[in-house]
């Protein structure tokens, strides 16, 4: 009996980390390992460039950038908050800055904007007024963003600043291109691929670039795509800043099928948060449904 209890103990010391749910909880990708709340809260604030990349439909993500903006707020910090939701032609809406979330929404009209339901957002927004930080905004204006995803050219200038000049290194633009494929469930017409690329090149460029504009710190509120340190916002800054502190964070709803940390290892962030999934929507059909 004493043996078979022994076992069964040994059993349960040496069963891996991953068996319990990684919601929750925060992944250091390059130290692979767990760290804390109060750890990840002290690497946000240490970061001159905070990233928080977020899963656009889970409001789980708002809440989390929310709490990280107020943790950076409360150390005395005095960051900008660039917004990929908002465009450069929203920027007369926010001089002077709306006092409240509702009079912001309004003036941002985000009710048209397209993006999901302004109450998910809503504590993202909260946490900046309460702390008196300065919104601004991170996309590329629409008529840009249209004309590139067209294939169109743009000024030499415009096509320098959104660093479209040059290609992106090593396989990421066929990496970047078969994402974008798979987002648009494999029906975008294959000549629509390069300028869908382009246009997401040119947001991240105009992100890189809100941010730096803002004054040195920054934190970033954008899907995870632009946050990711090989191909997204990450390099750029890294480009054109020096001596600056860069931390990109990814809120990613964590995989029932890939329990084991280390599956995320490859992971281009320097922080992974997981946390719990919302409903599953099959936007593939949906659009499906559209074309028919």
């Amino acid at each position: 009996m004493r043996r078979l209890l022994a076992a069964l103990a040994l059993t349960l010391i040496c069963q891996p980390a991953f068996a319990e749910s990684l919601e929750g909880r925060i992944w250091d990708v390059k130290a692979h390992s767990f760290i804390s709340r109060d750890e990840a809260a002290h690497r946000m604030i240490a970061a001159d460039y905070l990233l928080l990349g977020e899963k656009h439909d889970n409001p789980e993500h708002h809440r989390l950038q929310a709490w990280a903006i107020t943790q950076v707020a409360a150390s005395g910090r005095h960051p900008a908050i660039a917004v990929e939701m908002i465009g450069p032609e929203k920027k007369a809406a926010l001089e002077p800055q709306p006092a409240d979330t509702d009079a912001l929404a309004l003036a941002l009209d985000w009710s048209h904007s397209g993006w999901p339901d302004f109450r998910t957002y809503r504590p993202i927004f909260q946490a900046a007024l309460e702390a008196h930080l300065p919104i601004r905004p991170a996309n590329v204006a629409k008529d840009e963003l249209m004309a590139l995803a067209k294939g169109e050219s743009l000024p030499p200038q415009r096509m320098l600043f959104f660093r479209l000049d040059k290609p992106l290194p090593g396989d990421q633009t066929d990496s970047l291109a078969d994402e974008i494929r798979e987002a648009h469930c494999n029906q975008l017409p294959e000549d629509a691929i390069p300028g869908m690329v382009r246009a997401q090149r040119a947001r991240d460029a105009a992100m890189a670039h809100a941010m730096v504009d803002a004054g040195g710190s920054a934190i970033l509120i954008a899907g995870t795509g632009h946050s990711r340190t090989d191909r997204g916002v990450p390099p750029i800054l890294e480009s054109i800043t020096q001596d600056k502190t860069i931390l990109s964070l990814a809120f990613m709803e964590a995989d029932p099928a890939k329990k084991d940390p280390a599956a995320y290892d490859d992971a281009p962030y320097d922080l992974v948060w997981f946390t719990s999934a919302v409903p599953p929507v099959d936007a593939c059909a949906e659009m499906k449904k559209r074309k028919t």
